[in-house]
């Protein structure tokens, strides 16, 4: 019973986040459906990344389940070689959200065992301006993307969409 109430509480957390000004920026799931844990092939996360923009204010969500997977952020030498000698910040209990607020190059990748040697790493690049879910989500953004009117219910507009149904509906399935 414990565990529904807790995943109620998150569901009304996340639900109301999505609900934000559209220039809160996007949140990115961080592998879509696979979410946070090793990929099938080394490159995975690279090429996931590779069609977004990564704005201010957007979010990274990684969905993982805690004591199966971490995320930890490093330097760009610590990322090519999978180690840690200069940790930015190591992370644990997921899902994780993180709000993308400082320019520039991040690194991340998951500390436990092998996985970051396996791939399970993410490289981005975080520039100022509106960022953007790739080419696969963008049809259905503007599609749901209100017209334009005077009422500020008009902000909520790219929020809502299926990549902010997903981070509902992936991080339910990793808290059951």
């Amino acid at each position: 019973m414990e565990k529904l109430f807790i995943s109620f509480i998150l569901f009304a957390a996340l639900g109301f986040a999505q609900m934000a000004p559209a220039f809160a920026g996007i949140d990115h799931i961080v592998g879509r459906s696979l979410g946070w844990r090793v990929p099938p092939n080394v490159t995975y996360y690279q090429d996931w990344a590779k069609p977004r923009t990564f704005g201010l204010g957007d979010k990274l969500v990684f969905p993982f389940r805690t004591g199966v997977h971490n995320l930890i952020e490093i330097s760009k030498e610590d990322f090519d070689a999978c180690t840690q000698k200069k940790v930015v910040r190591m992370l644990y209990k997921g899902p994780i959200v993180l709000e993308l607020n400082e320019l520039g190059e991040h690194y991340y990748y998951c500390g436990v065992g092998t996985h970051c040697e396996l791939g399970q790493k993410l490289s981005i690049n975080v520039v100022n301006a509106t960022g953007s879910a790739g080419p696969e989500f963008e049809t259905v953004a503007a599609a749901s993307a209100p017209t334009e009117s005077k009422s500020s219910a008009h902000t909520v507009g790219k929020c809502i969409t299926v990549g902010g149904l997903l981070s509902l509906l992936v991080s339910a399935f990793f808290i059951m």
